[in-house]
């Protein structure tokens, strides 16, 4: 009996990233992949390919076919720039001594305040494409830049609208808990206050957050100030992430991996301990090179140890107008394995299955396997290691979303 699909993709190779399939790639070389509804129906050897009738056929020249990428961590919609800072820091001035100043995050708070929703919109956008037209299919996008229920909300609307208007799939993160507004000075309790008792229920009553994040660190918020944050997330039923351990070891990932937390980000300072607290509960260890690069900072995290716990490992962009400003997942790749010492394997699966289960998304995608959905990416390079290795050259022959091609080289191309 034969088989319709929508779409066959034959005379490929594929790197699933599927961990049951041998060899770090999970490849299967001369492979075909068949689509309907969206998801992967079929994929193993050419040679065993069922019976098929498809709408559409994609001859894949002998190139790779990965997942669709997954940036789990950004800030990308907010107001201005902060190059001033940048170069402040570049003089001698440290992170923490700016955002003491009146500037960083708060710097960032005063123009997204000021920037109307179609400013956000259009100022975010350039940055959305850049990460699409490099194969990154699924992007979360974080609050944080409001500090109050109306731009908290301003900024949550704006990643939805770019949902709608962009194919590429979205989810939002509730970063209230980011730092103190002004207002606040001298008033950390009444602030959390106002994110568990407004913000938070506002964003939930209205649908506009997938997960709640917080900043726990000395010049943000502390871990019991956190934990009221958690709580009041799980009441909500909304999956918690935590920016943890960037600065100081504070305990923020052991709270992190005690609550379920999807993730802990950053982790520069986690101890053992924390590891392994990490590798019981399954929370996602998601690093962010660029921030370290950016920030020249020298305490790198405990890959090797997260590595050997069976910790996932996730990298993604922290693309923000602070700590980094770099609108490029393949580069963190390769930061990952120059800075971090990761593998180009590793890397890879960083930015796809890993990052998919720091999503809470792991049962849909990061993964090339039948049943899940169809983000693919075709690569013109004769090993998975160039993703990891070469930057800038190497684009995308052609992305699919969910099966449907959006993108990429040989359909800008005409």
């Amino acid at each position: 009996m034969t088989e319709r699909c929508e779409l066959l993709i034959t005379n490929v190779h594929a790197a699933t990233m599927d961990p049951s399939l041998p060899g770090a790639y999970g490849a299967v070389e001369d492979a075909a992949v068949a689509v309907t509804g969206g998801r992967i129906v079929w994929l193993g050897p050419r040679t065993e390919l069922p019976d098929t009738t498809p709408d559409e056929v994609v001859d894949g020249e002998g190139q790779w076919l990965t997942p669709g990428l997954v940036d789990c961590h950004t800030h990308l919609v907010y107001g201005g720039h902060r190059a001033s800072e940048y170069a402040r820091r570049l003089g001698g001035e440290s992170y923490e001594e700016v955002a003491r100043a009146g500037g960083g995050i708060l710097s960032t708070v005063r123009a997204t305040r000021a920037a109307s929703a179609e400013q956000l919109y259009r100022a975010a956008e350039p940055r959305l494409r850049a990460l699409m037209a490099e194969g990154v299919t699924t992007v979360e996008i974080k609050s944080g830049y409001g500090l109050d229920l109306d731009t908290e909300l301003k900024q949550l609307r704006t990643a939805r609208r770019l949902a709608q208007h962009h194919p590429v799939s979205i989810t939002t993160t509730c970063l209230a808990a980011h730092a103190l507004p002004p207002e606040y000075d001298g008033r950390v309790d009444e602030y959390i206050d106002l994110v568990c008792e407004e913000i938070l229920p506002a964003v939930s009553k209205e649908q506009l957050a997938d997960a709640v994040d917080m900043f726990c660190e000395s010049i943000a918020f502390s871990v019991d100030q956190c934990r009221r944050v958690i709580d009041c997330a799980h009441k909500l039923d909304l999956p918690i992430k935590v920016h943890a351990e960037q600065l100081s070891s504070s305990g923020a990932t052991a709270m992190a991996a005690a609550a379920g937390a999807l993730s802990a980000d950053h982790i520069e300072y986690i101890t053992e301990m924390d590891v392994a607290a990490m590798a019981e509960s399954g929370t996602v260890a998601v690093l962010l090179p660029g921030a370290f690069y950016t920030l020249r900072e020298t305490r790198v995290p405990p890959v090797d140890r997260l590595r050997a716990a069976g910790v996932p490992m996730a990298l993604s962009t922290d693309l923000n107008p602070g700590s980094c400003p770099i609108a490029s997942l393949r580069l963190m790749m390769n930061m990952g394995c120059n800075l971090f010492g990761f593998t180009p394997a590793e890397a890879l699966a960083g930015v796809t299955r890993a990052a998919a289960r720091a999503l809470g998304l792991c049962c849909s995608r990061g993964v090339l396997r039948a049943g899940l959905r169809a983000d693919m990416v075709l690569w013109p390079m004769d090993t998975p290691d160039q993703l990891a290795y070469e930057v800038g050259a190497l684009k995308p022959a052609r992305i699919f979303l969910a099966g449907r091609t959006v993108g990429g080289r040989d359909v800008t191309a005409g």
